[in-house]
């Protein structure tokens, strides 16, 4: 999620679609917060860890 929220933020850059570039962050926000959840031991969706 992460990756792909980071691949968005760039074309929505590189091409001026603020659309994508809006959705690019917040999934980089999203992955960066269940990375997190994931790396203190949180269950995340029943998974003990989210890659």
């Amino acid at each position: 999620m992460f990756i792909l929220g980071i691949i968005l933020a760039i074309v929505g850059a590189v091409a001026s679609i603020p659309v994508l570039l809006y959705i690019g962050v917040a999934l980089i926000v999203i992955g960066v917060v269940l990375e997190i959840m994931g790396m203190t031991g949180h269950a995340v969706a029943g998974r003990r860890h989210y890659y």
